[in-house]
Order: structure tokens, then sequence, then C-alpha cells
């Protein structure tokens, strides 16, 4: 893969992040909100990071000042890791999304641990100094994980919205079910990576404007359950 520039200076964003006491441990409880409520909502991309979409995804995120949490599976990360350097020098947020994408549902908490433990250490050889907040279950498989990712420093991330990006419906489509399907505080779970994911960026640069123009704001998920 050709080899990418990692941005020299983080670019400003316009999103403020959730407060919370980095001292408090996590808990089990899956987040699928912002910290605020009210006009909020937080964009979050799962599956990557992939070479074709993520360098697009971030440039939009940049243009559009948002902050977003990047979900990566580890086989993903071991691939790209000049693109972990570039999601974390944008200021974004990383997630755990497994190592393989496996269905971790009917693990046992020994084997999830091993799993996640392999992703944050793909994920550090990387970025050696990177925080890892969350971890998102595949397919929203939870099974055991979400205590076991609350031990290793980790809030689950869950959502309450999921927009079908993997179909692809047409950017179309995938615009009108942001519009109308996001409610305040609400996590929506993207996809930057499994496919051409040109649908997704196009419907994010479509719609933050107008939700700004509607009042909301663009932040992070809760840091605690």
């Amino acid at each position: 893969m050709t080899r990418l520039l990692v941005p020299l200076l983080v670019a400003a964003v316009g999103a403020t992040p959730a407060r919370a006491d980095r001292s408090t441990p996590p808990t089990s409880a899956i987040v699928d909100s912002t910290a605020q409520g009210g006009r909020t909502v937080s964009f979050t991309f799962d599956d990557g990071p992939d070479p074709q979409n993520t360098p697009r995804l971030l440039k939009l995120l940049r243009q559009q000042q948002i902050r977003a949490v990047f979900c990566l599976t580890g086989d993903n990360v071991l691939a790209s890791p000049g693109l972990v350097r570039w999601i974390v020098a944008e200021g974004h947020l990383l997630c755990n999304h497994s190592t393989h994408h496996d269905d971790l549902s009917t693990w046992t908490p020994e084997a999830i641990r091993a799993d996640l433990l392999e992703t944050n250490a793909a994920i550090r050889a990387a970025v050696p100094w990177a925080r890892i907040p969350y971890f998102r279950a595949p397919f929203g498989a939870w099974g055991r994980t979400p205590a076991v990712a609350a031990s290793l420093g980790m809030q689950p991330l869950g959502w309450r919205l999921a927009i079908s990006d993997w179909e692809p419906p047409g950017t179309e489509v995938l615009v009108d079910r942001l519009m109308n399907g996001i409610t305040e505080g609400a996590v929506v779970l993207m996809h930057d990576g499994g496919g051409d994911r040109t649908q997704t960026i196009e419907a994010v640069g479509e719609v933050t404007p107008r939700l700004r123009a509607d009042g909301w704001r663009l932040t992070v998920p809760a840091r605690r359950g």
C-alpha cells in the first residue's frame, strides 16, 4: 500500500468531547448516547481502517469539523497502521472492534479477553500512546463481552441508529435514514470498512450541514454507562 502521510498538525474540530472523569472505571453498561443529550449526535464508523474509504472520510470529517469514533478491527489495523496514526492525529477516538470481526457472543471470558488484547496490541503497535476508550461487539452480539471490555478499561459502545449502509441502498436513502432516524443524544453506527463506502461518506457530507443548520451539535459518545 502507498505510504500515507500523517498530518503534522491535528485539525481543530468543532465538536466538544463528552466530559467524564477518566479516573472512573468503565462499566459493563452499553453506552448508546452522548453525555449531553439534547440536540447532540455522535457519528461512529465500523470495520476499518480501509485504504480506500478511510482517507476520504478523514478528509471530509476535517472539512466538516467532526470528531468521530473509529471502531477498528485488528486485522485491518495490521494491514494499514498508517491510517490508525492518521485517525489519532486528527483527534478522533478509537474503539476496539475485535481482531477478526468474529461473533463473540458464545465465547468464554478468557477467549474474549485474549481477542480484545490482541486488537489493542495491534493498535498500540501502530500508535503506542493511543487511548482506546471503547469496545463495540461485532454484529452487536455482546454475550459476555461488556464485562470483559470494562475490565480492560474500555466502555462498551452501542448505538441508537444503524442506517444499514452495508447494503448499500443509495446516497439519498442513507441521507433520508439519517435525517429521519436521528434522535436527541443518539450514537449513530456507520461504516468506513467492509466494502465501498462512497455512499456513506457522501451522506455524511450532505447531512452534517443540514443538522447544524437545524441546531444540532456533533459530539462524541458518553464515556461511562
